[in-house]
Order: C-alpha cells, then sequence, then structure tokens
C-alpha cells in the first residue's frame, strides 16, 4: 500500500457488505498520519462518527471516488455528523506541513438521520467536489481554533436536506470562511451565519415543499439567516422559492451584490428578498427580486425597525409587485424593472 503513495480502503475493509465499518475506518485513519485515503466506488456503512486529526502531525485527508458512499447505518443515533474533520487532536497552526487536510469527493447519504460533515478544529480544512445527501444538517462549521476563525474552504458542495423543520444546509458557528458554488435543497434553512467575516459566491438554496416542509412551515423558511452583526459579503448568491431570500440582524453591516430572489408561484404568500430584525444598515448593490402579482405579503426589504444608515442601490424588481415599499427609503439610484 505505502508503495503507492496512498491508502486503498479496500485493500484491508470490503465496500458493499452491509455490515458497520466505523472502528475499522477510525483505525485506519489512525494507523496512516499524513497520507491520503481512497475510497473506491461502493458503499461504507457507519455506525457513528469518523473523526480525522487537526495535528498536522497526524492528519489525513479523504479522498472518495465519484461513487463512492459513506452511509449512515439505520440505527444510528449521534447528534454529531457522520465525518468530523478535525475532531480528533485539536490544532492551531498553518505553517506545518499537514495542517491543510479535508475531504474530497464522493457521497455522504444521512439515510434522513445523521448529520454530513463538520468542521471541528485546525485551519486550512477543505470540502470540495462532496456530494451530501438525506441529512438534518449538511456541513457545520464549528466554533474556530485562532480565536473562533475556522478559515474553511468549501466549494463544489451540493447538498439535499432531509426535509425536516430546523433542518439547515450549512450551518456556520466560526469566522472567516469561504463557500463557493454551492446548491442546497429540502432544507428549511440554506445557510444559516453565527458568526462573523464570510465571504459567500454563488450559493444557490431552494426550497421544496416535500415532507414536513410543507405550507404549514414556509413562513419560517430562509434562504440564507445571518445573525452577526459585523460584515459578511455575499455575491452572485440566489434564493429560490423561499419564504425570506435573506435575513439579516439587526444593525447587520453587510454586502450584498448581484443577488437574486425569485419564486415560481403564490404558493405559500410570502415573498420577501430581505428581511433585517431591526434597523436595516446593509449595502444591497444590484439585487434582484422577482415577486409574484398576486402573492399578498411581498416586500424588497421588510424592515422591523425603522432608521439606520443602509442603503439599496440599484435594485432589480417590478415594484407594482412589491406591496411593502420600504426599500425605497434607502434608494440610491434608480429601480431597474427587467424587460
Amino acid at each position: 500500500m505505502h508503495e503507492r503513495g496512498y491508502i486503498i480502503v479496500t485493500d484491508t475493509i470490503p465496500a458493499n457488505t452491509g455490515a458497520d465499518v466505523s472502528d475499522a475506518l477510525q483505525q485506519l485513519i489512525l494507523d496512516n498520519p499524513n497520507r491520503t485515503i481512497y475510497f473506491p466506488d461502493g458503499e461504507y456503512v457507519i455506525s457513528k462518527p469518523i473523526c480525522t486529526p487537526a495535528n498536522p502531525g497526524h492528519s489525513v485527508m479523504l479522498e472518495l471516488s465519484n461513487y463512492a458512499v459513506i452511509k449512515a447505518s439505520a440505527d444510528w443515533s449521534s447528534e454529531e455528523a457522520m465525518i468530523r474533520l478535525g475532531a480528533a487532536e485539536p490544532f492551531n497552526d498553518i505553517t506545518v506541513n499537514g495542517s491543510n487536510y479535508g475531504i474530497t469527493g464522493g457521497i455522504i447519504d444521512g439515510s434522513g438521520i445523521a448529520n454530513g460533515i463538520s468542521v471541528d478544529s485546525g485551519r486550512e480544512s477543505r470540502i470540495q467536489k462532496v456530494s451530501i445527501k438525506h441529512t438534518f444538517i449538511g456541513i457545520n462549521i464549528k466554533y474556530g481554533a485562532n480565536s473562533r476563525s475556522s478559515d474553511a474552504d468549501i466549494s463544489d458542495v451540493n447538498i439535499v436536506g432531509n426535509s425536516k423543520v430546523g433542518s439547515v444546509g450549512v450551518l456556520i458557528d466560526g469566522c472567516d470562511n469561504t463557500l463557493t458554488n454551492m446548491r442546497i435543497a429540502e432544507v428549511q434553512i440554506g445557510v444559516k451565519i453565527l458568526a462573523p467575516s464570510q465571504f459567500l459566491k454563488n450559493i444557490h438554496p431552494l426550497y421544496l415543499y416535500k415532507g414536513e416542509l410543507g405550507l404549514e412551515n414556509y413562513g419560517d423558511s430562509y434562504g440564507f439567516w445571518d445573525d452577526t452583526n459585523h460584515q459578511c459579503w455575499y455575491n452572485n448568491c440566489y434564493s429560490d422559492q423561499f419564504a425570506t431570500g435573506f435575513r439579516m440582524k439587526s444593525g447587520a453591516r453587510h454586502i450584498y451584490a448581484d443577488c437574486f430572489c425569485y419564486w415560481y408561484t403564490e404558493y405559500g404568500g410570502i415573498q420577501r428578498g430581505y428581511e433585517a430584525d431591526g434597523k436595516f444598515n446593509s449595502i444591497l448593490r444590484n439585487c434582484h427580486v422577482m415577486c409574484k402579482p398576486k402573492c399578498p405579503d411581498t416586500a424588497f426589504l421588510k424592515v422591523k425597525e425603522a432608521g439606520g444608515h443602509g442603503r439599496v442601490e440599484c435594485p432589480i424588481t417590478v415594484d407594482k409587485y412589491i406591496a411593502d415599499k420600504t426599500y425605497l427609503d434607502y434608494l440610491h439610484g434608480e429601480v431597474i424593472e427587467p424587460v
């Protein structure tokens, strides 16, 4: 195995048996520090979380073939994620070889009951080209190791939730993360942010009326819910069919550039592009909100407390379809109506 330069899981752990391979996978990781652990196509069933080390001297990279599936067993009971990056041997270092670790490729299947992947410790961790299916929380970036800074890079990831009330695509508890090129569906909240200084580009949550996520819970659906005051940056992010596209904390100072909210029908009765829990202090630049003409509760921007120093610059919308005209109080430039 060592002559190849990487470790192939199926040399010692067979795929597609239906048996629980949690302990065997965990031991394989611990026995092979600073190696790439490669999963060929096939299904690998686990009944408890798999933890990778954050210590650069013992870290590993998990690499899954495109049709390799790590699947939660039917008796899964842990509230932790199936794959916990950096959960073993917490560490905070970016200068030592081995500090950059993570998971790439394949499918993480939560079987409708488990959470997908978490970033627990370390810095420079990566989640790339992974398909996460049937999870309650797809990705959880936890409180960071460096004064709350997680410094995780998440890119080219697709998440499909389990259509449960409270389900979240990405939950962010640590600062300074970059999320790019993601699609998220079958969750009540696409992205929930509880820590500042995030950069999000081309993130697309889509609300689907499935499972528990019917009309009775639609009003509490959010494409993006940002519950931090300090600045986050959103670029080309797209909320599709959620009751509220982008929700922000009172006084939050965020920048939303070229973001887009869209609804297919009036179904649900609520269509709000942006919503501030109090005063509005953010910047909306070239943002597009396309409400449906017969929907009774529509707003480009809904503000729960008047005032603030926010700006709505060159909004793109059909004003006659907007019932709540509050956005005009913060308008800089012209309203652009799409042809």
